[in-house]
């Protein structure tokens, strides 16, 4: 019987892991691209990801293009 509350507790610790994932995708993104706003991105999402309009805005942001900085000679 206490295998069985273990199981649901790992479960739970599951779902906010997976909850948590979800909610910062936005920042997730920009960091695995290398955007150069993505601190920005990651504040926009963190304060303001709640909202639906939001946590849109931030993922659309992370998606955007990607400015490479090249070094002149």
């Amino acid at each position: 019987m206490g295998d069985c509350i273990a199981v649901e507790e790992l479960g739970a610790w599951f779902a906010i892991a997976l909850i948590l994932a979800l909610y910062f995708l936005p920042g997730i993104i920009a960091s695995a691209r290398s955007h150069h706003n993505a601190l920005a991105i990651w504040v926009l999402n963190l304060f303001l990801g709640w909202t639906a309009l939001g946590w849109i805005a931030a993922l659309v942001w992370a998606f955007t293009a990607v400015n490479v900085r090249q070094n002149s000679p």
